[in-house]
């Protein structure tokens, strides 16, 4: 039996990429396993279509209520800062329960929980739009991020489950990299239009039509789940473990720079957090079908996309803020200006997006994420040299190597994380890029918000002074995924025999020395 090694998906710089085997298949391997045969139900173009709309509206969430908080707090009375629940409601529940959400998807059906979270998205949106409750806002806030964190790991998996490795899964996850760049920036535009011309209430309004209608046409467009994807139980101590971890840091890492770090309830909140990680992997070694096999871990492509992914969440929700700060205190733009100087920023993703399985297939996985990284920070480098008044005319440059190396990056560390991972474990993937993308972006925003606000304390300059560390900060952060991407990028074992040594031990392949295998014909 012959083997081809393709550079596809996971590209060169000396590493063998997706090994596609001819038909046939491997000699003596077992037929494919149930949990292998979604991908028998395919995913037709308006079906990817209805699965990136989905995707942008979560995207589009985290940014386009900022806009929105100082005409909520007006209409609703909150006090001081406790306006920022609306937002913090949302990352809690939708950061803590991506991973659970992504194995239910596994367990019960992709299509299925991408249906229920839509559902859930949706008749909570309608709930926010039309409450005249602080309280009952931030409620339908956290009810959600429940219903996201059910369609955001769905959402991906249904991807990588039902696209199988290669050009074609690499151009559809450079789509998806590139609409959850266009759905931040999109965000702020949107969310400035929105409040500027109609009402608060419509940012949350104008997701129930694109929901409803998404949940509607799911069925039809995205054909039935597979039943046996995964037959095992849902291991519910660890879910709750690691909603609970995840939660509660998120938490302790968006309020600190509001209540202090100091206070006991943040403190509380990120020691408990860290107990509840620790039970989590106890009781995943012991556990027979553990919700994370730890194993999965060791995978030098998940980690590395792991550690990738978190940073590219820290700079571009940090960016996002900082600059809108900026933008609208220092320079006195709009909310809709400000959107608007950011745009080209999303625009440039979408087209990095759009032509990233050609870069991979040019210049190989590694040589992306390492091109990629070290221009967000070259980005944040110039970009932190901002004027005190006037225009910057820089910007426009600054937010094309921004927008490539953003995209870049989550489009790179997509195709390598689910690279080579079984389809019984694709939600879990989804679940885990999206948790730390999360984390990272709550880091991001915690740590160069609180970074800008002290130097500004410190020089007693306003605003600039501290835009300017943050930003500085922020492209120490970039060049620090460069140092990952270089060391870290490697392509993970193939899909396909990956799937047939786990029926023939005698097949097996190390992932680490993949890189040695020879390319036959």
């Amino acid at each position: 039996m012959t083997t081809v090694l393709d550079r596809d998906a996971t590209g060169g710089d000396g590493g063998a990429g997706v090994i596609t085997l001819l038909p046939g298949e491997l000699e003596g391997a077992a037929p494919r396993a149930p949990a292998e045969e979604e991908q028998g139900a395919g995913l037709s173009g308006l079906g990817l279509g209805l699965v990136l709309v989905a995707s942008f509206m979560v995207v589009l969430d985290f940014s386009i209520v900022n806009v929105a908080l100082p005409s909520i707090r007006q209409a609703l009375g909150f006090e001081g800062d406790s306006v920022q629940w609306v937002v913090t409601a949302y990352a809690i529940t939708f950061g803590g329960l991506l991973v659970m959400g992504g194995r239910i998807g596994d367990t019960f059906g992709r299509r299925s929980m991408f249906v229920l979270g839509m559902a859930v998205f949706s008749a909570a949106s309608l709930a926010a739009g039309l409450t005249g409750d602080a309280v009952t806002l931030v409620a339908a806030r956290a009810i959600q991020g429940v219903g996201a964190a059910l369609v955001a790991p769905a959402s991906l998996s249904l991807i990588t489950a039902r696209i199988a490795e290669g050009s074609r899964r690499t151009r559809a996850l450079g789509l998806y990299g590139a609409t959850a760049s266009i759905g931040y920036v999109v965000g702020q535009v949107l969310g400035g239009v929105l409040v500027q011309y109609t009402s608060w209430r419509s940012i949350f309004l104008v997701n129930v039509p694109v929901g409803v209608a998404a949940a509607l046409l799911a069925p039809r467009l995205l054909g039935p789940d597979r039943r046996g994807v995964r037959t095992a139980r849902l291991d519910v101590r660890g879910g709750l473990l690691i909603t609970l971890a995840v939660a509660l840091a998120v938490f302790g890492i968006s309020e600190g720079p509001i209540l202090g770090w100091v206070q006991p309830l943040v403190i509380g909140a990120v020691v408990i957090a860290a107990v509840a990680l620790v039970g989590f992997v106890a009781v995943e070694r012991a556990q027979a079908d553990p919700l994370i096999d730890l194993h999965l871990l060791r995978r030098r492509g998940l980690r590395t996309a792991a550690i990738l992914t978190l940073l590219v969440g820290a700079w571009t929700a940090g960016e996002l803020v900082v600059m809108s700060v900026y933008l609208q205190q220092a320079l006195h733009d709009s909310p809709l200006v400000a959107g608007l100087v950011i745009a080209p920023q999303g625009v440039v993703g979408f087209v990095t997006g759009m032509f990233g399985a050609r870069l991979v297939r040019r210049f190989g996985m590694r040589t992306l994420l390492v091109v990629a990284t070290a221009a967000a920070g070259v980005g944040f480098l110039v970009l932190s040299d901002l004027p005190v008044s006037g225009h910057y005319h820089a910007l426009f440059a600054v937010v094309v190597l921004i927008g490539f190396g953003t995209v870049g990056t989550i489009f790179g560390t997509t195709v390598m994380a689910a690279s080579g991972m079984a389809q019984a474990d694709q939600g879990l993937v989804g679940g885990v890029v999206n948790t730390t993308r999360q984390v990272g972006a709550a880091v991001g925003v915690a740590a160069l918000v609180a970074i800008a606000e002290g130097a500004n304390a410190r020089t007693g300059i306003a605003t600039v002074s501290g835009d300017r560390t943050a930003l500085l900060v922020a492209a120490l952060v970039g060049f620090s995924g460069t140092v990952v991407a270089f060391f870290g990028a490697r392509p993970n074992p193939p899909l396909e025999l990956a799937a047939a040594t786990s029926q023939s031990p005698s097949l097996a392949l190390d992932s680490e020395t993949t890189n040695t295998t020879r390319r036959t014909r």
